[in-house]
């Protein structure tokens, strides 16, 4: 099975691409002041395909080109905490100091984000403005985690359907096709999952056992995890760097070196967007 693209780097008609372990590296486009409608449509394509694009050397981008970038890809969901200092009301600010953004964030386990919402968010939109010495985030291949599951497992995962921990969380599939490239994928979160329910919709249908859950809720956890974190992208943050993932597509977590000291590794501060999903999760 082919786990990640051919390593090669190849011009589109506005920027180059070099495909990274999960997805690709782009250099020569400036996002503060592109809004050429051709580049956009270019982008977007290249998000469907190769599912987190890196954009480099990009300096500090405000808060306000942030949205705009954002909108291109649709609304914008903001369904988080407020902090004082993020730059705008539909910014979520990070940090590994309270006083400069949210902190823990991230740390729950393996997840997507929005699993809490009818339609979880469509992509997530990340700009590290203070760059820690350590404090990877690392994002895993959602399609290729569930075709490299055993047969037994896949038939399993294939009953399953998580029920958010929110008081008025949505039940959705476990596994269920993307709903741009048709794609087996998941819709998950180790940190914010209260039960799964088999068979769901079904005669069938029941809540899983406390020993079932935990079972489950730990075999997910242990294909992001297994021989070594082999399907992970670990992205070590450089000065400049802005990403745009599709967030039904990867699985992302944010290293325990996230949440170190700033006396130990510098501050850290990441300026994260979400788009407003429009297809709920279905089989």
């Amino acid at each position: 099975m082919k786990l990640f693209s051919a390593f090669y780097s190849r011009m589109t008609n506005y920027y180059s691409l070099t495909p990274i372990k999960l997805g690709c590296e782009v250099r020569g486009v400036d996002l503060k002041t592109e809004n050429r409608q051709e580049v956009i449509d270019q982008i977007k394509k290249d998000v469907a395909v190769h599912r987190i694009l890196v954009f480099r050397d990009q300096g500090v981008i405000s808060g306000q080109r942030h949205v705009e970038i954002s909108r291109w890809f649709g609304e914008l969901e903001s369904t988080f905490y407020k902090h004082p200092k993020s730059p705008h009301p539909d910014v979520f600010r990070v940090s590994n100091d309270r006083r400069e953004g949210c902190t823990g964030v991230g740390r729950t386990g393996w997840h997507i984000d929005g699993s809490f919402q009818p339609a979880p968010f469509a992509y997530s939109l990340y700009h590290m403005v203070s760059i820690p010495r350590t404090g990877d985030t690392v994002f895993a291949p959602l399609n290729e985690i569930v075709e490299g599951l055993a047969p037994a497992k896949r038939r399993e995962w294939e009953r399953l359907w998580m029920l958010s921990d929110r008081r008025t969380g949505p039940v959705h599939p476990l596994i269920y096709p993307h709903p741009i490239t048709g794609k087996a994928t998941m819709c998950f979160h180790l940190g914010m999952t209260c039960n799964y329910i088999w068979d769901y919709g079904t005669p069938q249908e029941r809540m899983t056992t406390e020993d079932e859950f935990e079972r489950i809720t730990r075999d997910i956890h242990h294909e992001f995890v297994k021989d070594g974190g082999k399907i992970q992208y670990s992205h070590k943050w450089q000065e400049g760097d802005f990403i745009i993932s599709d967030n039904l597509a990867v699985g992302h977590e944010a290293t325990p070196d996230t949440q170190l000291p700033v006396e130990i590794v510098g501050l850290r501060v990441l300026h994260r967007t979400t788009i407003k999903g429009t297809t709920p999760p279905a089989k």
